[in-house]
């Protein structure tokens, strides 16, 4: 009996799989696209652009873990790969992880820049959000320590006033206990709007400025 002969996707080179994962991806069928590009790293696991094609399938599913394993994979293969640093930072950015996604989208905009590719406004963007969310993050955190100064000191200013006027009452009865008593209760007053105010918030307002990149022929 004749064997049957090899199926069109058991024949198809690496390149065919990838072009073909690029045809789902575009028609947003990321999981089947991800399957080319699996069978694609299967026929040649030593090109950099099937992974970081897989990785942006995964950023697109929120697979984040699996697409930073595939954006790192990548660079060991392509350390100059723009890609792989912009999806890289992407995928630290959507977890939070603001320090790192700003270096490797700084980093994939200067490659972008010396290889005179154009990536549009996409990878200034993504590092604009970058810095505003870590700046964000920083402001919060800011503003819960100094809360809790704000308390802890309100408490200290309220037992020294109630030691203080404690102190007043059994020192003296006369008439003048009570100008005494007023003092010492503005003075407390005093404090409190000051350690109420004690750091004032800093404005940050980066300006951050790109210049068009070079559009170049795709690869």
């Amino acid at each position: 009996v004749e064997k049957m002969a090899s199926s069109p996707e058991k024949s198809s080179s690496a390149q065919e799989l990838k072009e073909q994962g690029n045809r789902l991806f575009l028609s947003r069928k990321y999981q089947e696209a991800t399957t080319c590009y699996n069978k694609a790293i299967n026929r040649n696991p030593s090109v950099a652009v099937y992974y970081t094609n897989r990785a942006l399938c995964y950023v697109k599913l929120q697979q984040y873990d699996k697409a930073l394993a595939d954006c790192k994979h990548a660079l060991e293969l392509d350390s100059q790969s723009v890609k792989a640093h912009f999806f890289l930072g992407q995928c630290q950015l959507e977890l939070e992880n603001y320090e790192e996604a700003i270096g490797n989208l700084q980093r994939a905009y200067n490659l972008a820049k010396e290889q005179r590719l154009n990536f549009g406004d996409d990878i200034p963007s993504a590092l604009r959000i970058a810095k505003k969310k870590r700046w964000n993050s920083i402001e919060e955190k800011r503003i819960s320590q100094e809360n809790e100064l704000h308390a802890y000191l309100s408490k200290l200013i309220l037992a020294e006033k109630e030691r203080e006027l404690d102190d007043s009452g059994k020192q003296s009865e006369d008439s003048q206990n009570g100008g005494e008593i007023s003092k010492i209760k503005s003075k407390h007053v005093r404090h409190a709007f000051k350690y109420t105010n004690i750091s004032a918030r800093c404005v940050f307002d980066e300006v951050m400025s790109f210049p068009v990149l070079c559009a170049a022929p795709a690869g």
